[in-house]
Formats: C-alpha cells, structure tokens, sequence
C-alpha cells in the first residue's frame, strides 16, 4: 500500500491527544525536530523520510500518531533467583499485540530514563527511583504500525535488582494500558519465547530484536 493513515489516527488520536493533529507534513516547520531527533532523519520535499525505509506504506502515518520519529523509552527491569535463573518484567498489551517491555513515549521537557521509570510504574505498579539505572543508546523500533513518514525510535533504559528469592521478588500488576504484568523466565532470549509460549503468549514483534540482543549478550 502506497499510502495509508489508519481512521483512528485522525479521529481518537487526534481528540485523545496521542496524534498530530495536522494532517499535511509540509506545513510542519521540521527544522526543531531534526534537532532534537535521537535518530537522523531527511526531509524530503517538506515531507519527513524514515530513515529505515521503506516501509511498505510510502505516504501517511499508518497506524501511529506522529509524524516523523517519535521518541520513546523502554524499561529493562532484571533479577536472578535463589537458583541462578534470570527473570525481566514484561507487560501484556491491552492493544493484543503480545508482551513487551514496559514503556511508553517520552514527554515534552522529559529524559528518556524519567520516562521509562515513569513507564514502568504506571504499567506495573514498580517504583523504582531509588535504583542504579543504566542508559542505552537509542535504537530504531521495527514497529509493524510504522510508515515511511512515522516510525518509532527507543532509549533502552536497564536496571538489576540482584539476586533476589523468588517469593520475594516485587509483584508487579498490570495497569494503564498493560492488561498484565509478570516476570518472564529470561536466562536467554530462546527461554523467554518458551515461557510465553507455555502461557499463550509472543513478544511484541517491534521489541523482538532488541530483546534478543538484549537477553544474549549482544547489546551489552
């Protein structure tokens, strides 16, 4: 499909407050977003161009609400068992899109870790401020609602809480737009596939590559 912009975008996400309400890029002064992109982009003819393309969807915004790079934050919450097994806190999206890492869009004025903390609290109920978090590059979201026009960049942002019993670890419970939250068997990436499978569930296609790299070692 050549050019596409979902109704939702125009309707909900516009009235909802998640979609730019222009609907003609050319109109958009890109100049301060370029500035402030995590990822470089061109623009094109006063349109913006992805700079993974292409998509599929040429023109338009598909199924997302910004136009050009949306930036994002992601947490990466960790803990090893009494018996040397890995746990990470994944979130059941309430949009039937699978698991995912608990995370959401950074907002004006905010930091990438502030958001993926505040993320994290409001999807699963976890606070945890008061702990040594580590930032990582922003990477590209191969996100399956993107166009070449609107796409998904992500800071990564990753925090351990050690060795903890497995009673004791804290209980996260699925809120905002998470339908659930656990912790996931996450010794590797393989592991975390077999334990979601076990319970009906897949990882969030957008997130697969990077819990991959994440979980083997890759992106350390």
């Amino acid at each position: 499909m050549r050019n596409y912009t979902h109704p939702d975008v125009l309707g909900r996400g516009v009235a909802e407050g998640w979609a730019d309400p222009e609907t003609d890029p050319t109109r958009i002064d890109w100049a301060p977003r370029q500035a402030a992109a995590a990822i470089p982009f061109e623009v094109i003819d006063g349109r913006p161009l992805n700079p993974f393309a292409p998509t599929g969807i040429r023109y338009g915004r598909n199924q997302l609400g910004h136009w050009g790079e949306q930036l994002c934050a992601d947490a990466v919450v960790t803990a090893t068992d009494e018996d040397g097994r890995r746990w990470l806190v994944m979130i059941e999206r309430g949009d039937g899109h699978g698991w995912a890492l608990p995370g959401g869009k950074v907002d004006p004025g905010e930091t990438p870790l502030a958001a993926a903390i505040r993320e994290l609290r409001e999807e699963t109920g976890l606070a945890l401020t008061r702990r040594p978090w580590r930032v990582m590059p922003a990477r590209y979201v191969p996100d399956p609602r993107a166009s070449d026009e609107a796409w998904m960049v992500t800071v990564p942002a990753a925090v351990d809480l050690g060795t903890v019993r497995r009673a004791d670890l804290p209980t996260p419970v699925g809120a905002d737009d998470a339908k659930q939250a656990a912790w996931v068997k996450a010794d590797s990436y393989a592991a975390l596939l077999l334990h979601l499978a076990a319970h009906g569930g897949e990882v969030f296609p957008a997130h697969r590559d990077m819990l991959a790299e994440l979980l083997d070692g890759a992106a350390a």
